[in-house]
């Protein structure tokens, strides 16, 4: 397939979807969209999770399933706004510390000059 294809499949961010948002959206196609989609990505980045669960959708679709309306809140890259990264804030940080000593993790280290 071609980039022009890319601009065919029946599902048009379908590069861009994590595998938990495809596994719902996929539930809406019929077997042909779901072959195309399999072409698709045998052709070109072959991820195995995705290659396997399109195969099995299509293997369920030829054995008599109906394609149903999927989850329409399933996660969509497009719906951006989700905070990402460390929920850390100096509220929940711990005191600081010194590092201890080598040897002795339950002691705490001590300054080089206060040494005896």
């Amino acid at each position: 397939m071609t980039d022009s294809a890319h601009s065919t499949l029946p599902l048009p961010d379908y590069d861009h979807l994590p595998l938990g948002g495809l596994e719902s959206r996929i539930r809406s196609l019929s077997s042909d969209e779901v072959e195309t989609l399999l072409a698709y990505e045998r052709a070109h980045a072959h991820r195995v999770p995705v290659v396997e669960l399109l195969g099995t959708r299509l293997d369920r679709l030829r054995a008599g399933a109906e394609p149903t309306s999927g989850d329409p809140g399933a996660v969509r890259p497009e719906q951006g706004g989700h905070r990402t990264g460390s929920p850390v804030s100096p509220a929940t940080s711990p005191q600081p510390m010194s590092p201890p000593p080598h040897g002795t993790p339950d002691q705490r280290g001590r300054p080089k000059g206060n040494r005896t």
